[in-house]
């Protein structure tokens, strides 16, 4: 039980949304932040411009992730790792492997989970909590999150490894579980390198991608569970 509410702890702070206008990722030292310059609008302009451009042209995603949880609870820092994959529209797998074998699919609005041999399934529709983990995830994706005005405040900056986009809920049901999202988008082709989520107690969620590979095949079975 502990694995499923972990999983989902980390999937509704996303996003990723999730996760995403597309997870890609290269590791980016905290020490960053200090060195962030926030952006123009004609930069940001361009690179809303071009995060769109990167999910029109992407079909598929395979990415090795590595996922760091802090939590107020416990002195040490929770990692895990495994395999996410994606397929447009709107088709998400998230198998962790290390330390532990756990599966969560979104296949359009139905949600699996696989934890060792228990298996259960879920419509997107059914909990609130999945309809926002679904929209924040695909956003990201779609790169439509950036322009979320609606539910976010969001702000630009360009570091020496990445630009950086930290959203602030500004509703309030988001407001409730998230403070922060920050997003690190990758200098060179504009995929993600880092989400961070930020909650209101101070917990965080960073989510690492590497060895990224675009629009290579990804099977039918990578989006379901037996």
């Amino acid at each position: 039980m502990y694995k499923i509410i972990y999983s989902w702890h980390i999937l509704s702070r996303i996003y990723p949304y999730i996760i995403l206008s597309l997870l890609l990722l290269n590791c980016v030292p905290d020490s960053i932040h200090a060195q962030n310059r926030a952006m123009d609008q004609v930069l940001i302009s361009k690179l809303k411009l071009r995060i769109k451009e990167l999910a029109l042209e992407t079909q598929t995603i395979t990415s090795n992730f590595q996922q760091d949880k802090e939590m107020s609870m416990i002195s040490e820092r929770i990692i895990s790792k495994g395999k996410f994959y994606f397929r447009k529209e709107r088709m998400l797998r998230w198998e962790y492997i290390d330390p532990f074998s756990y599966v969560i699919i979104i296949n359009n609005d139905r949600i699996s989970v696989k934890d060792e041999n228990n298996v259960n399934h879920f419509n997107v529709s059914s909990n609130k909590v999945f309809v926002e983990i679904n929209r924040i995830i695909l956003g990201s994706i779609q790169g439509t999150l950036l322009n979320d005005e609606k539910n976010f405040k969001t702000f630009f900056f360009d570091s020496p490894a990445s630009y950086v986009v930290k959203l602030y809920p500004s509703a309030a049901n988001l407001k409730e579980s998230l403070s922060e999202i920050v997003i690190h988008f990758n200098h060179k082709d504009f995929s993600v390198d880092q989400v961070e989520m930020i909650e209101p107690g101070g917990d965080k969620t960073r989510i690492t991608f590497h060895n990224k590979i675009f629009n290579k095949p990804v099977a039918d079975e990578k989006f379901s569970v037996q």
